[in-house]
């Protein structure tokens, strides 16, 4: 009679689609986010499917770290694509920096390994636990990533992404009506940077906080509030390019603007839709590729909130560190610049442009506004001013909005973003 194989420990599973999970993110080059319902599938429930996105999510955080704590137990390097370094990255961060007991933590990741490589993993990892094996405070970001972002912003910056990944960032409230500012920070128990701004430290689950049900707030990152603040009043015709989820939509249509809200993506415009009903705030919503689609008019206002590397999210997508490689940059710089050029044409005269993109690569901030100005003589920037932004972000010489790692960081910090708003002659 053929003998069973044993069953597998309790939680083996979730282990298995943290590995399916990195694998999306490391070799196809696949969102987090993205991949997380189809590498969980098989998870019978939403705590196994939370544990394989946090293991996931935080040895993409300390990927640098654990990678190189890997190479200093094997006598030759491992592949950075093979099973064993996949295996080993899981099970270390799990007792390192989840605070899962040891024998859990390898005992869940073996049945994952085949054959030889199941003695390899299960000797450095013991050679590391038993050697007190231990990760940094700070997180080393990736090395390309690194060189790249001292390039353009010096030492600090890089010292501040750091600081920033570290620990999940806190959460961001932006408010339906900004004259109730005190009184929401008060009754969540957070602090306000702006007003019309509420910032939260652990909060409790979104939907079971008091004004969500009835839409008096949305989650947005601080920084990812700037771009609708510098659409001048009063209000007028406005256009929110590239929309979902639409935090910046609402705040447009919150502030009074006629709004109409593009997006090309039919799952993303259903988040426009939910939160149109949540919040009960009146908007258009076109789904449609901008680079084909037209307004009946020209606008007052276009918001241009660009797809882009989305590099400036790191400190709560750290995957985008390992996807967004400099050929991903140059595509979307290239598709940014035909947007704006389409863009620039649905402005009317005296009108105003705000372009916007949560990156920190030069190529989709000051350097595509350079070419824009350069290619469109009737726009000049209408440089943001400083009591139009919070407290501790100032505009740059050029009248720019760049937010960096460091950027409020006493107060919590926020995301790496680009504004730059043009005025139409």
């Amino acid at each position: 009679m053929a003998l069973r194989n044993p069953p597998e420990p309790l939680g083996t599973a979730a282990r298995r689609a943290a590995l399916r999970l990195l694998d999306a993110v490391l070799r196809r080059g696949e969102p987090l986010e993205a991949a997380l319902a189809q590498a969980t599938r098989a998870l019978p429930g939403g705590p196994d499917r939370g544990l394989a996105h946090a293991i996931a999510a935080e040895t993409l955080r300390r990927l640098t770290d654990l990678d190189a704590l890997i190479d200093s137990a094997t006598r030759n390097r491992l592949a950075d694509d093979v099973k064993a370094r996949s295996a080993l990255r899981v099970a270390l961060v799990q007792v390192l920096a989840l605070g899962t007991p040891p024998h859990a933590a390898i005992a869940t990741v073996l049945p994952l390994v085949d054959g030889g490589p199941k003695r390899l993993v299960h000797g450095v990892f013991g050679t590391l636990v038993r050697g007190g094996a231990t990760l940094p405070e700070l997180p080393a970001l990736p090395a390309a990533v690194a060189e790249r972002w001292q390039a353009a912003w010096g030492e600090e910056a890089v010292a501040g992404a750091a600081r920033a990944i570290a620990a999940p960032p806190p959460v961001d409230l932006t408010l339906r009506d900004p004259a109730e500012t005190a009184g929401w920070a008060e009754r969540l128990g957070g602090t306000s940077l702006a007003r019309g701004h509420v910032r939260l430290v652990d909060p409790a689950p979104i939907a079971e906080l008091p004004g969500y049900a009835e839409g008096a707030w949305w989650v947005q990152d601080l920084a990812a509030s700037l771009p609708a603040r510098l659409l001048p009043l009063p209000a007028g015709d406005v256009l929110d390019l590239c929309a979902a989820p639409g935090g910046k939509t609402l705040q447009l249509a919150a502030a009074g603007h006629r709004v109409t809200a593009i997006d090309a993506s039919k799952s993303r415009a259903a988040r426009l839709f939910e939160n149109r009903e949540r919040t009960r705030l009146a908007f258009d919503v076109a789904v449609a590729d901008v680079l084909d689609w037209s307004p009946p008019a020209p606008a007052d206002g276009v918001l241009v909130d660009a797809p882009c590397s989305a590099t400036g999210i790191f400190r709560r997508h750290p995957d985008v560190l390992y996807r967004a490689h400099p050929r991903v940059v140059e595509e979307m710089a290239a598709l940014q610049t035909r947007i704006l050029d389409r863009a620039a044409a649905w402005v009317k005269p005296g009108g105003t442009l705000v372009y916007a993109t949560c990156s920190l690569e030069p190529a989709e901030g000051e350097e595509q506004a350079a070419r824009f100005l350069s290619d469109h003589d009737d726009f000049a920037v209408a440089p943001a001013r400083e009591e139009e932004l919070p407290a501790g972000i100032a505009p740059t010489a050029e009248g720019f909005v760049r937010t960096l790692p460091g950027t409020l960081a006493a107060a919590g910090g926020c995301d790496g973003f680009f504004i730059a708003r043009f005025r139409k002659a």
